[in-house]
């Protein structure tokens, strides 16, 4: 089921759970800056969760409001501000956690009162199950969330290219990270990027492997 709030900006995708799991796609918007963050619905506990939130708050309020959800957590795919901008005063304004993979806590110095450090093990809110994947490249403790069969993956992965690398090695392990996520996912996983350079987000990884110069990469 897709479906689109136009007034609101909101995109609603199901999430392959049969109508259990959805995912609102936030387009948020900064001066002329473009992120997405998602809103991952349970329809059967009624929590969510939200990956980045950034800027729109009233855009999240608004989701909230049309799920009729309770926000149960923030998952931080890493610690650039386009990607955390939010994430205090919704942990503060919700009284939940805020995720973030242990070594990019470790790299960034990212600090909220509700942060807590996470690994790759997997952990449920509700019936939406998340399973952590670290993917180091764009930024030391960068992580995916593979949720379903629906992949948020931030700066590490776009439908168009992947994230910026700061050197050398850095891009040694952005190319290993992308070998390690086509050996997760199947074809039919959506993708779910922080940035769009063209394409919606929701493409499935099949369509992806063809058209991302950087996933053809042989070393």
């Amino acid at each position: 089921m897709k479906f689109e709030d136009l007034e609101r900006g909101i995109h609603y995708i199901d999430a392959g759970f049969r109508g259990v799991i959805q995912v609102a796609v936030l387009r948020m918007t900064y001066v002329s800056m473009v992120n997405y963050s998602y809103l991952i619905v349970d329809n059967i506990t009624n929590q969510s969760v939200i990956v980045d939130p950034a800027w729109n708050m009233e855009k999240i309020d608004h989701a909230l409001e049309d799920t009729g959800t309770t926000l149960s957590g923030i998952l931080l795919t890493h610690a650039h501000p386009d990607h955390t901008d939010l994430a205090r005063p919704l942990a503060e304004k919700h009284h939940c956690p805020v995720w973030m993979s242990n070594e990019e806590i470790a790299d960034s110095g990212f600090y909220a009162p509700q942060l807590v450090g996470i690994d790759p093990r997997p952990w449920s809110v509700g019936q939406i199950q998340i399973q952590p994947i670290l993917t180091p490249g764009h930024t030391p403790g960068g992580m995916c969330y593979l949720v379903g069969n629906n992949l948020f993956t931030g700066d590490t992965l776009f439908a168009e290219g992947c994230g910026l690398c700061p050197d050398m090695e850095a891009a040694h392990h952005m190319f290993e990270s992308l070998e390690h996520l086509k050996t997760r996912l199947t074809p039919e996983t959506l993708i779910f990027p922080g940035h769009s350079y063209g394409r919606q987000p929701g493409q499935k990884f099949s369509q992806v492997l063809k058209d991302n110069i950087y996933l053809q990469f042989k070393n």
